[in-house]
């Protein structure tokens, strides 16, 4: 039997996953990760830390399981997008990795759109400059610490350094480069236009790679921190989201991936290169070689339903909590949530966006509150699926859903009503991880190609079918979408 082994380096833990052949899941660790904030607004992690916890997650999952390092036959990677890792000539890191939520970089967007221009940026890169990309991280600390970046040779993203610690090689996949806003998206190359523009070294860039290429092999070193065998392939792997959509088998047009997680995602494979022209969507690389996806953002789904949990309701259980909320009318009797509690993504791109409950009377109860989070992400997340519509996918979609958020019952109806579309859950829960494992075995000539190992290893499960609340939503979430332009001035004023 031969295994393989996917890692995820994530904002809060480095997680080891093992698998066999046939994609059956033998076992997982995760150490957690700590996170500073040294200044409101800014996050950042020591990538130390990040290799530390890797090496003790497949050091914990080898012995765990009894597998040897020698069986395993390729490893895969994926992890938190566009934190930027800054090094020097010999590959040591210069500072702590200003991470993909860090908020210190917006005067750094508006000079990347005025240097590059706003369209030409979108056609380019797929994408608007927004803060949680690495590009506008370079720019700032060439702008605030000027020492350091006269000592910088290389740029990498957190999974990256981890490959770079196993292997000694510098490379970066197609689905990470894309959310640096440096990369030629349509044509999966670094921009030079762009590189040149914003007069970043083009030598400091990696290789670039696809999900599946072997990038490099474990070092004897590696190998004697890890307990992996020197030698094994590490694959391109892919960022978190691409590398999740493969994990559940969002691979080819006509299979969205929607996660409910602390963030929501909708995620949609593409066979060609393609853009919103105003950027409310992202158009990156997928991780499957010769594909491209668009990828809509909520950033407070199953976050919002922890945070009106730990706040108004810790004294019980999210099952206890929920289960009222299933006899309150769609709409919950006037009573709508704006899920901005971390600002917004899609499809409005504005930091400054905030949540709100809007309709409060005195008949409304808890039940009436939680319902109204729950339709209030449904609806964040139709904002999503509205503008891929218009985007001309293929009308015959099937909506894989996953994340933490879809484990309720309650809240999957909730959002196949809003949505009007049936979703299936399948038997994959383990992420990212997952898809990276999934990765490393086509890389190791396992399986012909992704869809080829998705297939044999992801299998559908239950559906939840629109229901007759369906209909009674078109307006509420007309008169949801009337909110955000209603309340814009004022959430910038606060």
């Amino acid at each position: 039997m031969a295994y393989l082994l996917g890692l995820d380096i994530s904002t809060t833990g480095a997680k080891a996953l093992l698998i066999d052949e046939r994609g059956t899941v033998i076992g997982s660790r995760t150490t957690p990760q700590p996170i500073s904030t040294p200044r409101p607004l800014w996050s950042e992690q020591n990538p130390a830390d990040w290799w530390e916890g890797i090496a003790a997650s497949i050091r914990a999952v080898l012995e765990a399981t009894g597998v040897s390092g020698s069986a395993i036959r390729a490893v895969g990677l994926t992890g938190q997008m566009h934190g930027l890792v800054l090094l020097d000539a010999d590959g040591n890191v210069l500072r702590p990795s200003i991470l993909w939520n860090d908020q210190r970089t917006q005067a750094q967007c508006d000079e990347i759109t005025q240097r590059v221009g706003f369209e030409r940026l979108i056609k380019l890169t797929g994408n608007r400059a927004l803060t949680g990309f690495t590009a506008p991280k370079i720019l700032w600390v060439r702008e605030n610490e000027p020492e350091t970046y006269s000592l910088a040779s290389h740029i990498l993203l957190p999974k990256d350094y981890i490959r770079l610690m196993l292997t000694g090689e510098y490379a970066m996949d197609m689905a990470e480069a894309s959310g640096t806003l440096l990369l030629d998206v349509a044509n999966r190359r670094w921009s030079s236009e762009v590189v040149d523009a914003l007069d970043i070294p083009s030598a400091w860039l990696p290789q670039l790679c696809e999900g599946t290429d072997v990038t490099g092999t474990v070092t004897p070193e590696a190998a004697a921190l890890t307990g992996l065998a020197a030698g094994t392939p590490v694959v391109g792997g892919g960022g978190d989201q691409a590398a999740g959509a493969v994990g559940v088998g969002a691979i080819d047009p006509g299979v969205i991936s929607l996660v409910v997680g602390t963030s929501g995602v909708v995620f949609a494979p593409l066979s060609a290169y393609s853009y919103e022209p105003q950027g409310r969507l992202h158009a990156f690389c997928h991780s499957v070689p010769g594909r491209w996806h668009f990828m809509g953002v909520t950033l407070s789904a199953a976050g919002s339903l922890q945070w009106y949990h730990d706040t108004l309701a810790n004294d019980i259980s999210f099952d206890d909590l929920l289960a009222p909320a299933a006899d309150i009318p769609p709409g919950s009797d006037g009573l709508l949530f704006l899920p901005y509690l971390s600002g917004e993504r899609t499809p409005h791109p504005d930091p400054l966006a905030r949540g709100a409950f809007v309709g409060l009377t005195t008949r409304h109860t808890r039940a009436h509150l939680t319902r109204a989070v729950l339709e209030g992400v449904a609806f964040s997340l139709r904002d999503c699926f509205g503008l891929m519509e218009n985007a001309n996918l293929p009308a015959d979609l099937q909506v894989r859903v996953s994340g933490g958020g879809a484990k309720s019952p309650i809240w999957r109806q909730i959002l196949a009503d809003v949505l009007g579309s049936t979703l299936v859950t399948t038997n994959s829960t383990e992420g990212a991880a997952y898809g990276a494992a999934l990765l490393a075995a086509v890389g190791a000539g396992i399986y012909p190609d992704v869809a080829t190992a998705a297939a044999t290893a992801i299998k559908t499960g239950d559906a939840v079918s629109p229901g007759a609340n369906s209909p009674d939503y078109s307006g509420i979430y007309a008169n949801y979408r009337a909110l955000y332009p209603a309340l814009k001035e004022i959430f910038t004023r606060l």
